[in-house]
């Protein structure tokens, strides 16, 4: 369906990029995913962008959605203003960087933002500003960067700029030019890092921006580009190098006949080159000073590579490669306050031991490899023998990290627990990761972490895999979920309008009471799940939660449900207060 073009880069055209853009990346993911050998070919550029652009679209809604609750109709004539609307955009996108890419992206919004928020004397601007706003966003960006390279999203964000500066007319005109140049530069990359050329690749994270700055110019002209845009990361290098996931030639390519001792001699040398690289990716959000953000870039610089810092005005995005994650977070303590930590370990010879003079480690059969919402849950799960993968609140794992918890596990046979419905496309990447490494994987949709330990309860590792997997989907299908949460912000829910501090019960992901009291609300939620019938109930309390909760809960079964056993569980900080199942 062809897009309603926008004639000016105002808040409805920056609303329609952003989604626009993350349609995209969505549809571009897991070709991005497979094509990232650089910095670190850990297959995961292609979430990482669509994840920090999901986080720029829903900061975006946001300030549409409080225009449309105070205005009382959608789009009012006085909705947000393009200074307010490339805000929200740059700050979500921001607070939700993921990965070197991500980080980066969040920096070019950013700088694009500080054009059009310049020029907010005006509801919109024209061609002129936005060739502004992308060339700030291109010098931005690579001053973010410790080391600049040539051949990565730096030198496509560049051309795209370069090629705007040329452009007459309006914006269709200018994000048109754009896209272009960037297209020709991103085919040019391999050309320029040899790590592309060897895996016969084009950037994962220059393909990206080319993507977004697709759906630019399906904002202006209501028309995505032709599908030449989608051919260009398939260029090849050398007739044999095929994408495999670590950026070497993959199982099913075999070399020609006389190639074998050049073939090993370009794997030792890419296995040399991921010997060297550091051991960790360590992000954080970090509230501190300008000044104190200078010397920060010089500690972290002497740490490791790869150093991103992007942001302002007091709060930063931090993004560093590092063999001492810890050295790299007290460095953050020593700048000024850092949440929201992330440390994710690249792995280097997890799976093998080539080099220590040590065996190989043998494979299990089967594992169960989860994703949990606390520490408490974490606990459980392993004590059941999965492998876990902590997902603290409002920081959903990347395919990359689900991609290392599977390596982890170390079996041959692998059941993936995401337990959580917005994990969905990010389980899915993951696992058809890890099928490309041999591994057999099977993704159960489990919703709530009280669906996974249904599922849980039933594995059998002896089974057959198709008859365990079947098992286990079946105990999760069967388990209603629930949870009980507050409300962070005023909005519109199914069940009516909410304020910042009320209590919310959601049922299979929907919100069905809205209250005042925690222990209310869980109790009008239970009834309602259990007027459907029920055996067990599990109920997982999360530490803000009020400790008396469980014990009303139960009683409350106890005497009107006869039939029906309670289990609880403590579940840490899991974010919502308190996780509910049914079976």
């Amino acid at each position: 369906m062809a897009q309603v073009p926008q004639r000016f880069f105002d808040a409805l055209a920056v609303r329609t990029w952003c989604g626009l853009s993350l349609r995209a990346l969505g549809r571009a993911r897991e070709e991005i995913d497979a094509i990232n050998v650089y910095p670190v070919a850990d297959g995961d550029t292609g979430t990482n962008l669509y994840l920090t652009l999901e986080s720029a679209v829903a900061a975006v809604e946001a300030v549409f959605a409080a225009h449309e609750l105070d205005d009382g109709a959608p789009e009012a004539a006085d909705g947000p203003s393009l200074a307010e609307t490339v805000g929200a955009m740059a700050h979500g996108a921001l607070i939700g960087a993921r990965g070197n890419s991500g980080t980066i992206l969040a920096q070019l919004l950013r700088g694009m933002s500080q054009v059009l928020t310049a020029r907010s004397e005006s509801a919109h601007t024209e061609g002129p500003g936005l060739r502004l706003a992308l060339r700030n966003a291109a010098e931005s960006a690579r001053q973010a960067v410790a080391h600049p390279v040539e051949g990565t999203v730096l030198t496509v964000a560049s051309a795209a700029a370069d090629a705007a500066d040329d452009a007459e007319g309006d914006c269709a005109e200018v994000a048109r030019a754009a896209y272009e140049g960037a297209r020709a530069a991103l085919a040019a990359t391999p050309a320029q890092l040899p790590v592309l050329e060897r895996a016969g690749v084009v950037d994962a994270g220059g393909h990206g921006l080319v993507t977004v700055l697709g759906a630019l110019v399906e904002t202006f002209t209501g028309q995505a580009p032709g599908p030449g845009a989608a051919t260009v990361a398939h260029a090849r290098v050398e007739p044999h190098a095929r994408v495999a996931p670590h950026g070497g030639v993959p199982p099913q390519a075999s070399p020609a006949p006389g190639d074998e001792e050049a073939l090993a001699g370009e794997c030792a040398v890419t296995e040399a080159d991921r010997s060297d690289e550091p051991a960790f990716e360590v992000i954080y959000l970090l509230e501190a000073e300008d000044t104190a953000v200078t010397r920060l870039r010089q500690r972290l610089d002497a740490l490791g590579d790869s150093l991103v810092v992007v942001g302002g005005d007091g709060l930063w995005n931090v993004h560093v490669h590092v063999d001492d994650a810890g050295a790299a977070v007290e460095a953050g303590v020593e700048a000024g306050r850092p949440h929201r930590i992330r440390i994710t370990h690249f792995g280097h010879g997890d799976a093998h031991t080539a080099g220590t003079g040590r065996p190989p480690r043998e494979r299990s059969r089967r594992a169960v490899v989860a994703v949990v919402p606390g520490e408490g849950l974490a606990g459980l799960y392993a004590e059941a023998g999965a492998t876990t993968l902590l997902a603290r609140p409002g920081e959903p794992p990347a395919s990359g990290e689900l991609v290392q918890a599977v390596r982890r596990a170390h079996a041959h046979e692998v059941v993936l627990l995401p337990n959580d419905a917005e994990l969905r496309h990010t389980a899915a990447a993951a696992a058809e990761q890890a099928r490309t490494e041999g591994v057999r994987v099977a993704l159960i949709p489990t919703r709530s972490a009280v669906q996974g330990i249904a599922a849980l309860a039933v594995h059998e590792p002896e089974r057959r895999f198709d008859e365990d997997v079947v098992a286990m989907t079946s105990a999760a299908g069967a388990t209603r979920y629930a949870e009980v949460t507050v409300a962070e912000h005023r909005s519109w829910t199914t069940a009516g309008i909410c304020q910042a501090g009320d209590v919310l019960g959601l049922i299979d992901g929907d919100v069905a009471v809205i209250g005042a009291d925690v222990t209310e609300v869980a109790a009008t939620v239970l009834d309602r799940m259990l007027s459907a019938g029920g055996e067990l109930v599990t109920l997982v309390l999360g530490d803000e939660a009020p400790g008396t909760v469980t014990e009303h809960l139960e009683a409350r079964v106890r005497a009107a449900y006869l039939a029906v056993d309670t289990v609880v569980h403590r579940g840490g900080r899991q974010g919502a207060l308190l996780l509910v199942g049914v079976e």
